[in-house]
């Protein structure tokens, strides 16, 4: 029986989180450079976002770029920049009813691509069936280091003091503060790790890998990462009984 059909309607995550690895690897397995990798994978991209939407998801975020990947050889950064350009189709926000938003370090992007960006974010500002999340140029230690900063500048200014700093106070300085913590995060390509993505966020987040690379994930796979997700028991530090009580 096809996975999308065992998933309970009524248990949908409501934020899933992706760590979309192994576009470099695909490419290589099939005697392709790097690029031919992120091309592919951005057709990946554009089949789960409607799946996801079909399915009621109403967060998407997508660890599209880390700060850390600014060391990767130059032409290939030139590549992606231009792949974030040519594929940014509003079409399919505005065909699925989808929001478009950013987290990360803008100012590091290319002037073109950051005016592409707001574009989009300000055409699909009124679309509200899901939000799809790009993290670009993001990563957890820079986004914490800046909330640190803010809060800082805040009480210096007198606007907070140090006893008003709490989790709620931290959560509301990260670029995150539009939206819930994950409750799934994703990570294909075989690794096992969370790659300085979400750090705070995903303190209760359910993790699934899979060894499939990004380019070759498709709709059922994710839908397996759903029922995976709906077997688990999320106790947020509490007994299963009490978790049966509420």
């Amino acid at each position: 029986m096809p996975y999308k059909e065992l998933i309970d309607k009524s248990r949908i995550p409501e934020h899933v989180a992706i760590i979309m690895d192994g576009n470099g690897r695909w490419a290589k397995a099939q005697g392709l450079p790097r690029v031919a990798g992120h091309q592919q994978g951005v057709e990946t991209v554009k089949k789960i976002t409607e799946e996801a939407t079909r399915l009621g998801v109403k967060y998407l975020t997508l660890y599209t770029f880390s700060t850390e990947n600014w060391n990767r050889p130059a032409a290939e950064i030139t590549a992606l920049m231009g792949l974030i350009l040519d594929h940014l189709e509003e079409e399919i926000f505005m065909k699925n009813n989808v929001r478009f938003r950013v987290i990360g370090d803008q100012s590091r992007l290319p002037e073109s691509v950051q005016q592409r960006l707001k574009e989009c974010m300000q055409r699909t500002a009124q679309n509200s069936k899901m939000t799809m999340i790009i993290a670009l140029s993001y990563s957890s230690r820079w986004e914490i280091t800046q909330a640190i900063k803010n809060i800082s500048s805040e009480i210096i200014k007198g606007q907070l003091t140090v006893e008003d700093i709490n989790e709620e106070v931290i959560s509301k300085h990260l670029n995150t503060n539009f939206m819930p913590d994950p409750d799934l995060l994703i990570r294909t390509g075989g690794e096992l790790r969370i790659s300085n993505y979400l750090l705070w966020q995903c303190a209760y987040t359910e993790l699934y890998f899979c060894d499939t690379y990004w380019p070759d994930f498709t709709e059922e796979e994710f839908c397996k990462a759903i029922v995976d997700y709906q077997s688990r028991e999320r106790r947020f530090g509490k007994t299963s009984e009490q978790v049966a009580e509420q």
